[in-house]
């Protein structure tokens, strides 16, 4: 599965009841509008997400991550994981873990109100 598969169907599992408003899961996985919503109808045209259109905006949109969606993602994350693990965390000391914490951290809260201010 792709990284970015993966991290659409990883925002929705968190989200409440899985559902995200187009705008906001395309935020959360930086991606352009357009090219989440590509993704999107790909998931969809698996099972995975259904894309809900909403009531009170015509041109809006929520993505869904159905249960089958869902169960993918739990086969898939444990190699997710494991490769994440062996690829980034296994090359560092536990001093560079700290740091990288620390400043992810830091960019997160900058990339956070940078967009609260764009979407103001």
């Amino acid at each position: 599965m792709p990284l970015a598969y993966y991290t659409i169907l990883a925002m929705l599992s968190e989200a409440p009841n899985r559902t995200l408003r187009m705008s906001e899961l395309a935020e959360r996985t930086w991606s352009s509008r357009s090219r989440l919503s590509h993704a999107v109808d790909r998931l969809a045209e698996k099972g995975w997400i259904d894309r809900i259109r909403c009531p009170s905006d015509k041109r809006g949109a929520f993505a869904m991550l159905t249960d089958a969606g869902y169960a993918v993602l739990e086969a898939a994350a444990p190699g997710h994981v494991a490769g994440v693990r062996r690829h980034v965390f296994d090359q560092l000391t536990r001093g560079q873990v700290e740091a990288l914490g620390s400043i992810s951290a830091t960019v997160a809260q900058r990339l956070t109100d940078v967009a609260a201010t764009c979407s103001d």
